[in-house]
């Protein structure tokens, strides 16, 4: 291909990390192709997994609504133009809106509440997308908890159990459950356990891995690669992560030391993690 432009080698660095140089030489060796450039920059070892940004792309909110008894919670992106637009309080108060209507419906807030989008535009001048929106229900002893962070950039929707409806609404229950919610927003996990990793990554961690020590012996190969993909799942499976708080110990432990305290098992069923303008 042509001459590698210095607005995809900008778009590299931002997304990596990484130098000038290195981006530039690995998009050339990609054929300008970004998504090969990232994995050429984890194969030769510049790069890993939980290096890659996920920058904000756009403006808005993520914000949160749960209902009084805990039994479930609600999740909201809304984007704008400009920073002014989100602090702006018509459109706060428009998201805040979305999200205690999204806590009754599994339903498309962008199509069910288009209208009034369209009237909210036209009112504040800017262009504005209802991204997305979820919710957890929740039956039986545990609880939906929220968190909003870095200026309702980022939000967190925890379903958290345990075996009794009063350890449940204990403090040092909602605390953990809060807790791992805090660690979320800042860690942002690929997946919850290493069970959930889908086959395709885990397949394309192993190759990566495996290439980056090819020219060891082949004897030991597979036990590099074993020890890496031990890294990997630790670094990526919010279970096997090391708490934030103390990272000595791991969210799982974490939790079994706060489910002796109340003389119960807390478990983390589910999660979800929104911020504004993340990349898919």
């Amino acid at each position: 291909m042509g001459e590698i432009s210095a607005e995809l080698v900008r778009e590299l660095r931002e997304e990596t990390g990484l130098g000038m140089m290195e981006c530039k030489k690995a998009l050339v060796d990609a054929d300008g192709d970004k998504k090969k450039a990232v994995r050429l920059l984890r194969e030769r070892g510049s790069l890993t997994a939980q290096k890659k940004s996920t920058r904000a792309a756009n403006q808005g909110l993520v914000v949160s609504f749960s209902k009084p008894d805990g039994k479930a919670g609600s999740l909201v992106e809304v984007n704008c133009e400009t920073d002014f637009v989100a602090r702006n309080e018509t459109f706060v108060g428009f998201v805040n809106g979305l999200a205690e209507k999204a806590c009754d419906s599994d339903a498309s807030l962008a199509e069910t509440e288009r209208e009034g989008l369209v009237a909210l535009v036209a009112k504040l001048g800017e262009n504005m997308l209802i991204r997305r929106n979820a919710r957890f229900v929740i039956s039986g002893a545990g609880m939906v908890m929220s968190y909003i962070h870095l200026g309702a950039k980022i939000g967190v929707l925890v379903d958290a159990g345990c075996g009794t409806e009063a350890a449940a609404q204990s403090d040092a229950f909602k605390d953990a459950v809060k807790d791992v919610a805090m660690h979320i927003a800042a860690t942002n996990p690929l997946c919850l356990n290493r069970e959930a990793v889908p086959a395709s990554i885990a397949a394309s961690e192993r190759e990566i891995f495996a290439k980056q020590v090819q020219d060891k012996p082949a004897n030991i190969v597979d036990k590099i690669v074993d020890g890496k993909m031990k890294k990997f799942y630790a670094e990526s499976c919010l279970l096997e992560q090391g708490f934030v708080k103390d990272p000595k110990q791991s969210v799982t432990q974490y939790l079994e030391a706060k489910g002796k305290g109340i003389g119960d098992t807390i478990t983390i069923r589910r999660y979800l993690r929104f911020q504004v303008g993340q990349k898919d």
